[in-house]
């Protein structure tokens, strides 16, 4: 090979080489532009759920738990009493001097009656327009609410502590109410009723207890508890600084000075006795004052004031359901509180017996709404009058606790 073939040939090979690698270049640009790595695709996540919107709307209230009253048969139709004058006592009938003395809040006092050699003789009882007796817890003694109205004693006394009963006593006459105090179980009774603040006093309830009513009287040996005392001025002055005061609306007792018509008495009614557990009663009608004189324990029964023996134109057996409450009245015995039914309803049988002019007239007790006063009813649903006086109603129990009555 010439050297000028030679050269020929070398420069031909290196153009070859020269224009292969230029491919190649070319191939691998272009080779990397569509094999490029693909992004990574991200992992999912959950998404969360949308956020409750706020609710503007009033929360529904729960419904209470006091079950919707009972219905209840219509009553027989009751006459309705004609107003009283402005000069009657609605309470006892009576015609009045002062009629100013009706513009005032009946009060209803607490009076204690056992034992007997502390709390007798009790003051100002003739000068009560009513009085009820019951049963003590344990069904033992008895004890007192006496109702205030036209007399209003200095002095009204032992005081002792309010029972049940007294929720409906003082509402049946729109009274206030003055005792020394409740056991826990009665006062939380009181505070849950329409009576409190302002119709209730009692040391039991501190926060309403100013202007204090209450007084002590040492003037007898007796235990503290048997000293407490009050006046029917001095829970009006209470009852006043609260707002409570001018003559309230009075209506539904019935009196007349004649026998009730087309009534026949049961018999004769000069004679009641009542042996109560610890505790004998004793009621004597007396033609002289045309009044029941009481015996207690088969002494006269009277009143510290005036010496006088107690008295009332009108004593009523009423015949009422009791029976215990799980409520500990007294946490030395253990002895329950008593719960007295003193209203109409799903109690259809209310047997009533009055007692006045020496005779003896029976019927049923009638108290439909729990403002309406206590009255009686002969057996045709006809108002069975009291006579124009006092009145003294004997709350006897039914059924196994039934005390064995006797007139005569």
């Amino acid at each position: 090979m010439t050297p000028t073939e030679h050269g020929s040939r070398l420069q031909t090979m290196i153009l070859v080489t020269v224009v292969l690698a230029g491919i190649a270049l070319l191939s691998g640009l272009l080779g990397g532009c569509s094999e490029s790595t693909p992004p990574a695709t991200p992992t999912p996540t959950r998404t969360p759920p949308p956020a409750p919107a706020q609710s503007t709307a009033t929360p529904v209230q729960e419904p209470t738990t006091t079950p919707p009253p009972t219905a209840t048969p219509s009553p027989t139709p009751i006459p309705s009493p004609t107003p009283w004058p402005e000069n009657v006592n609605p309470l006892t009938g009576e015609t009045v001097e002062d009629e100013s003395k009706l513009d005032r809040v009946p009060v209803a006092i607490k009076i204690s009656n056992w034992p007997g050699q502390y709390v007798r003789p009790q003051a100002g009882i003739n000068s009560a327009d009513l009085i009820y007796e019951h049963y003590n817890e344990g069904w033992f003694a008895t004890r007192w609410t006496a109702v205030f109205l036209d007399q209003s004693p200095e002095r009204v006394g032992p005081i002792r502590s309010g029972r049940i009963i007294d929720l409906e006593i003082p509402a049946m006459y729109n009274a206030v109410f003055a005792n020394s105090g409740f056991s826990n179980g009665v006062v939380r009774l009181f505070r849950n009723s329409d009576l409190y603040p302002d119709q209730v006093v009692s040391d039991s309830l501190p926060e309403t207890i100013q202007p204090r009513p209450f007084f002590r009287d040492h003037s007898r040996n007796v235990p503290l508890e048997h000293t407490m005392y009050t006046s029917p001025e001095l829970v009006r002055k209470w009852a006043s600084a609260r707002g409570v005061e001018g003559r309230r609306e009075l209506e539904g007792m019935t009196f007349s000075e004649e026998l009730p018509q087309d009534v026949d008495a049961a018999g004769s009614g000069n004679l009641v006795r009542i042996p109560w557990n610890r505790l004998d009663a004793e009621w004597r009608y007396d033609e002289e004052s045309e009044q029941y004189l009481r015996w207690t324990d088969g002494a006269a029964h009277v009143d510290a004031l005036s010496g006088e023996q107690l008295r009332a134109a009108n004593v009523v057996l009423l015949y009422v359901p009791q029976w215990n409450t799980d409520i500990v009245e007294d946490p030395h015995s253990g002895a329950l509180s008593i719960r007295w039914a003193l209203w109409n309803k799903d109690n259809p049988h209310r047997p009533a017996t009055l007692l006045r002019d020496g005779r003896r007239y029976d019927g049923i007790w009638n108290r439909e709404e729990r403002d309406d006063m206590l009255t009686l009813l002969d057996e045709e649903g006809n108002p069975l009058p009291f006579k124009v006086g006092s009145t003294f109603f004997e709350v006897l129990p039914q059924g196994d606790r039934a005390i064995e009555v006797t007139v005569e």
